[in-house]
């Protein structure tokens, strides 16, 4: 099938997934890495502060000063997917809200992007591509980040994205493996993106909530965090809230406790998992934490939202912050590093 530019071209029927929903599932992705080190030794006058041991959301190295003065330390990121929502547009700006998402979650500011560009050049008006890359550009603007050109390539399913670098504090840097028995848990955007992308995906239907809370940047939510005193942090994505928390209180060494009934959803996230449209990704995210979690009496369903695929989702704190939401806490580690309530 090729598409021409007078005919209303649905961009999520142009790809097997969708949005981090099409990311590769955590087990098979900590297989796949398990055991790879870096064949040479690192330079030592610039040490990484961050890297893949913990999983975090991006890396960070600290930068030398020339003078021998105090100096910002670089953060580094990567991050492109297949359509989310039909809208050329939209999608551009919620890939790119994602993207620079990484950065935030360490407590950064973007400051360079590069696009990352997959087009089926015979099937897909170039129109369409340019669309994508002008929602990039105005979030990257709303950031007040440079975008520097980018790459691009022919491909049989348009993805996008960008590869974004930062610059961080490293006295201020949050990181997922900072988490300590006491702190509260906030969350900064409601749950539910990716069932209601997948309904949108099967049905056509637009969910105005759902764009709106995945081009939201998390700009405000990170500075607000690291004004707090937090110095553990990550963003919910592709993993789920389940995933992600997994991930920070194993890198932690603490066991978090969730209470259910403070998590907030979008309007019709629940509707949307009692008719059905729950993604591979989601289930997937399910079946990895399960063996870590008490799920205690937590509904099946409840227990699908909170394993929901996100995309460009909010920020997971260690710490109140403002603006967010409550919605557990961290302790001392026991037999599973979730316990639902």
């Amino acid at each position: 099938m090729t598409a021409s530019s007078e005919t209303p071209v649905r961009l999520t029927q142009f790809a097997h997934g969708g949005g981090c929903a099409c990311k590769i599932p955590p087990g098979e992705l900590e297989d796949l890495l398990g055991g790879l080190t870096p064949p040479l030794p690192a330079p030592e006058d610039i040490p990484m502060l961050v890297g893949p041991a913990t999983g975090d959301d991006a890396a960070v190295v600290a930068l030398p000063a020339p003078d021998g003065s105090a100096a910002p330390a670089l953060v580094s990121t990567a991050d492109f997917f297949t359509p989310v929502v039909d809208d050329p547009y939209d999608w551009g700006r919620i890939a790119a809200a994602n993207a620079l998402s990484d950065v935030y979650a360490m407590g950064g500011r973007p400051v360079l992007a590069v696009n990352l560009l997959a087009w089926p050049r015979d099937v897909l008006p170039f129109e369409l591509a340019r669309e994508v890359l002008r929602g990039g550009l105005e979030i990257a603007a709303e950031a007040g980040c440079h975008v520097g050109g980018g790459h691009s390539v022919d491909d049989p399913e348009p993805k996008y994205g960008m590869a974004v670098t930062g610059l961080v504090d490293p006295g201020r840097l949050l990181r997922n493996d900072a988490g300590r028995p006491g702190l509260p848990l906030s969350l900064t955007k409601p749950l539910g993106l990716g069932v209601l992308n997948n309904r949108h995906k099967a049905t056509g239907e637009r969910f105005a909530q759902a764009v709106a809370a995945m081009t939201a940047l998390n700009r405000d939510a990170a500075a607000a965090a690291v004004a707090a005193g937090a110095r553990c942090a990550t963003d919910v994505t592709g993993f789920g809230l389940l995933g992600h928390l997994h991930k920070l209180a194993r890198a932690s060494g603490v066991t978090a406790v969730l209470d259910t009934a403070a998590v907030p959803y979008l309007d019709g996230a629940r509707e949307a998992v009692r008719d059905g449209y729950v993604s591979g990704g989601t289930r997937r995210n399910l079946e990895w934490v399960a063996p870590f979690t008490d799920f205690g009496a937590t509904d099946p369903d409840t227990r699908l939202l909170l394993a929901d695929a996100q995309t460009s989702g909010g920020l997971l704190v260690a710490g109140e912050v403002p603006g967010g939401v409550v919605i557990g806490e961290l302790i001392a580690p026991g037999p599973h590093s979730l316990v639902l309530r």
